[in-house]
């Protein structure tokens, strides 16, 4: 989640896991390159996966996953008895199947998403796994649309919400997943998001007031709307509607209401009367795992530094111990069969590969499907270490720190990794980024600034106006820790960041610039006025929430503190070079924010090299980019940080990166 004011409901919802240029000339100042053999290459930590998001089929006959065919995510089916016997059903080219798909309740349904070059507007799409019979569901050309709602009780029926009459808001369809007839069930008229049963029942809708309070109603027998309950602007983002039980008596939701900390809360339709279900004291309850019969919470799972699971019941405890004694690792909760008998599951590690596996409740078995990433067989990977240290300001921060193998050489060159969002965070497990960065000699230390969610709201209203503010001290108090820690040299530290990352980088170039040796900017934003008349129109309802939280642009005084706050302001301290990489297609943080910058610091005479990727939006979803970007971004840093790196060889084969400006600032590029 980057910069996007998602739908609380979408968020929570128990659909989520319970995720033309010249090779190398020279080498970079610094340390000599090393020979191939001692570097894993980039594609081991970079390329698509082996095996992503495998889920069994309610009748817990069949197994379906995505996989790669020539380096684009396709699906692929298997019979639970024999998942050697697997095949692909799809035979997509060009831009991978989205990773969120669907078993329908017919058993030979599935149902996936794809988008247009990273634009987000996300099409779906079903296919019968016996003929291939592809059936669009939701309209294109340029209509975003999501699965609202899908049942047993309807198997040929699904409920979508898509934005094709209105950008702003989404209507609601039950769509025929077999002959693709839809039906408008909804026209929404100003709704943030809308909260349907397992009856396909529209029963609550929210929207967003002027001081950010969201306001859900409840719709009435005469389809009249009445006041439900309202949560205050501190609490939206840990508090949010699960679904309903069932039978419809019950609604399950997270709320941090009235407390710090998000916890489980089942409400009583007819007395609403809230009883806790489950709490963890350290940190919010973040995701639930669901039993899709009789829409009961089974299990509800928190971060600490790690992944933290409580069971509801006795069986969900015994599901645990289950887990467990299988093998190490956090594990998430992937899908269940219809009679939850089994269940597919997936074991996060940082030392190794992640791991497939299917526990069978009958014989309390848990049995390993697949390897997530074959390639990382042989690799000696450097463990994720969670850390804590506090800000200045006495707020205690955490992160996750990744130091190379060390030959005695001294301390090695930092990279501060900062995630997007910023209302999201790190966890713990194999980070490519980390891994990569460990192997050419970095110490890698990710922050979870001030801001970041499943730490309790008090933590997140900490950030409240404070975008390059003490959220940017957050991070430089990061780097001094590891200084003083005796992990890094102090003249070697670089800033990599993407999204809000990549905001915090353009500020760590134009307010703290004495601190970094260079910079990785990955569509970051410049302004904060231009960034917020720019955002798409489906985040409207939501404006009134970012007004609070990092200024208000329609009036004097928020205008000139978001001015303030923008990097482009401060183009006079910018000194160190960088490098900012930006997805043409990307409607969240759009091209003009980095082409702004860049030609501000070409003004200034500032080292700057800019690639563009034509088919990519806020990300890199087409691995041909992957490898080209990171190929670029590991001689930017080895020339100014000193470490290791891999020449480019054929990295650039298939990719849309185009080297806009600086090219020559960059070993082996050029305009």
């Amino acid at each position: 989640m980057w910069l996007e004011p998602v739908s609380r409901r979408v968020f929570l919802r128990r659909s989520a896991a319970w995720t033309a240029v010249l090779p190398l000339a020279g080498l970079p100042r610094g340390r000599a390159a090393a020979s191939p053999a001692d570097l894993v290459p980039r594609q081991v930590f970079f390329d698509e996966p082996d095996y992503i998001n495998v889920r069994v089929s309610p009748d817990g006959a069949s197994l379906a996953w995505l996989a790669p065919i020539d380096r684009v995510n396709n699906l692929w089916v298997a019979p639970i008895a024999d998942p050697a016997a697997a095949r692909p059903v799809t035979r997509v080219t060009g831009r991978s199947i989205g990773s969120y798909f669907r078993w329908a309740h017919t058993n030979r349904h599935l149902i996936y998403f794809r988008d247009h070059d990273g634009d987000e507007n996300y099409r779906a799409f079903s296919i019968d796994i016996a003929t291939s019979a592809v059936v669009p569901l939701t309209p294109d050309d340029g209509v975003k649309s999501f699965m609202q709602e899908i049942d047993h009780k309807f198997p040929e029926q699904v409920l979508f919400r898509h934005n094709q009459r209105d950008k702003r808001y989404f209507d609601l369809f039950g769509i025929n997943i077999v002959s693709g007839a839809s039906e408008l069930k909804f026209e929404n008229p100003d709704f943030l998001d809308l909260i349907t049963d397992s009856a396909f029942q529209l029963r609550l809708g929210s929207r967003v007031n002027a001081a950010g309070t969201v306001e859900i109603f409840e719709q009435q027998a005469d389809g009249s709307w009445q006041p439900f309950l309202e949560i205050p602007i501190g609490d939206v983002d840990l508090t949010g509607l699960i679904d309903f039980s069932a039978d419809g008596n019950t609604l399950y939701m997270l709320d941090s209401r009235g407390r710090d900390k998000a916890a489980l809360f089942a409400v009583d339709m007819t007395t609403r009367r809230a009883s806790l279900l489950a709490a963890d004291d350290e940190a919010d309850i973040v995701q639930v795992a669901m039993d899709d019969e009789t829409r009961r919470p089974f299990a509800a799972k928190s971060i600490r530094d790690r992944v933290h699971w409580i069971g509801l019941d006795d069986g969900a405890g015994q599901d645990l111990a289950d887990f467990a004694r299988h093998g190490p690792g956090d594990v998430g909760i992937i899908s269940d069969s219809l009679d939850r008998r089994t269940a597919s599951i997936f074991y996060e590690r940082d030392t190794e590969s992640g791991e497939f596996a299917l526990l069978d409740r009958n014989t309390r078995q848990v049995r390993k499907l697949f390897t997530e990433r074959k390639a990382l067989a042989d690799v000696a990977l450097r463990k994720l270490q969670p850390v804590t240290f506090p800000a200045r300001d006495g707020l205690k921060l955490n992160g996750y720190l990744t130091e190379p193998a060390q030959d005695g050489g001294g301390k090695p060159p930092l990279v501060l990794a900062i995630h997007g969002g910023p209302y999201a965070r790190d966890a713990w497990g194999f980070s490519p980024l980390h891994q990569w960065l460990a192997n050419r000699g970095y110490a890698v230390l990710s922050v979870n600034y001030r801001g970041s969610t499943g730490f309790g709201k008090a933590f997140i209203a900490e950030a409240d106006r404070e975008w390059g503010g003490r959220m940017h001290d957050d991070l430089i108090d990061a780097v001094n820790w590891a200084i003083a820690q005796g992990i890094a040299d102090p003249k070697r530290v670089g800033f990599y960041g993407a999204s809000y990352g990549g905001y915090s980088a353009l500020m760590a170039a134009t307010k703290t610039p004495e601190t970094f040796a260079c910079i990785v900017d990955v569509f970051g934003i410049s302004n904060l006025v231009t960034f917020m008349a720019t955002i798409p129109p489906y985040w409207g309802p939501w404006f009134s929430v970012w007004k609070k939280r990092l200024g208000d642009p329609g009036t004097e005084e928020g205008r000139a503190f978001l001015i303030e706050r923008s990097p482009l302001t401060h183009i006079d301290r910018a000194i160190r070079p960088i490098l900012i990489a930006q997805g043409l297609r990307d409607v969240r943080v759009v091209p003009a924010e980095s082409a702004q910058m860049v030609e501000a610091l070409k003004q200034r005479g500032v080292p700057v090299t800019y690639v563009t990727f034509s088919d990519e939006g806020h990300g890199f979803a087409r691995p041909e980019n992957r490898m080209a970007f990171t190929a670029v971004t590991e001689a930017f840093l080895a020339k100014h940080l000193g470490g290791r790196y891999q020449p480019i060889g054929d990295d650039f084969a298939g990719s849309t990166l185009k080297v806009e400006t600086g090219g020559e600032l960059v070993p082996g590029l050029r305009s």
